[in-house]
């Protein structure tokens, strides 16, 4: 039976600039995402069957979730309402990216199955309409159509792409006991209200894309992240795997997204290897940035076996 197989990568924020929360509920912000080499796998397999099935390996909490509220589920729902089919598929979920750590997990889950489904069909759609999809789905979702650096803009749903960086060896840290839902790290913020007059002139004002425009280095002072003060006051032990990855060697560190997960970047991999050592408790990925095209190559050219 064919077979595709696709990566699901994870995400890191470079920065992150909340301006303001919006009169529709949402937050104003922007962001620079980067994709790295931490993934997970999505298989998926035609199914003689006319139904979606889902199974999870590797995370039972989400194995144990309804799998309509899974997002590569409902990514290859949207596809096939899209595209009219009514053929029945089974997806096979390997996870490796924590959950709850703002890396962008189920996010990326969702744009692996949208990639893979298209190539499972051997169909095809403009990247307006895959766009439209993914945001439906998600804000985090359209940035992972892309890979490499891009920021995001209004609720990190609009993706603009931003020039490539030279590869960093990352190692992240993700608390075994500690979740940090997304709807609560925003809900801690207290960022001002801001009517739509406001908003507007913040937007414009040149000042908040200038870091857009830079590009970012080990050695510039470009991480940042708004979600760090109201999560590390809740939970200050990512305050303090934070200071411990800087004491060990690495140049930069930062809450990912927002949260639980911390990672610091480090001068080689033998270092960032050593630093593990020091999180015994904790789960730890020695992994490294990827670029827009090496993305691209992984998702679209996702291996098919038979």
């Amino acid at each position: 039976m064919r077979e595709v197989r696709i990566p699901s990568f994870a995400k890191i924020n470079l920065r992150l600039d909340i301006l303001g929360k919006r009169a529709d509920g949402y937050h104003e912000l922007r962001t620079i995402f980067q994709t790295v080499s931490l993934h997970d796998e999505l298989r998926l397999r035609p199914s003689k069957s006319s139904e979606i099935s889902l199974t999870i390996q590797g995370n039972e909490e989400l194995a144990r979730e309804p799998v309509k509220k899974n997002l590569a589920y409902r990514a290859v729902e949207a596809l096939r309402n899209e595209l009219k089919i009514r053929r029945g598929v089974e997806l096979e979920l390997h996870k490796t990216i924590p959950s709850g750590g703002g890396l962008g997990g189920g996010s990326s889950n969702a744009a692996a199955a949208l990639f893979g489904y298209l190539q499972l069909t051997g169909r095809q759609l403009p990247m307006a309409v895959l766009l439209e999809l993914a945001a439906s789905l998600g804000a985090d979702v359209p940035i992972f159509l892309f890979g490499g650096r891009a920021l995001g803009a209004g609720r990190g749903d609009e993706v603009y792409p931003l020039p490539d960086i030279a590869k960093l060896v990352l190692l992240i840290v993700a608390p075994r006991d500690i979740r940090v839902p997304t709807s609560d790290a925003f809900r801690w913020l207290n960022a001002p209200l801001r009517n739509a007059a406001t908003l507007t002139k913040l937007v414009a004002d040149p000042k908040l894309w200038e870091f857009c425009a830079l590009s970012w280095s080990a050695q510039g002072n470009g991480l940042s992240n708004d979600f760090e003060k109201p999560v590390f006051k809740r939970y200050n032990r990512l305050d303090r795997i934070k200071r411990v990855l800087l004491q060990k060697g690495a140049a930069e560190a930062s809450l990912a997204g927002s949260g639980s997960a911390v990672f610091g970047v480090f001068p080689s991999p033998t270092m960032a290897r050593r630093a593990a050592v020091g999180f015994p408790h904790d789960l730890t990925f020695v992994c490294e940035t990827i670029s827009r095209d090496r993305y691209l190559r992984a998702v679209k050219g996702a291996r098919v076996v038979r």
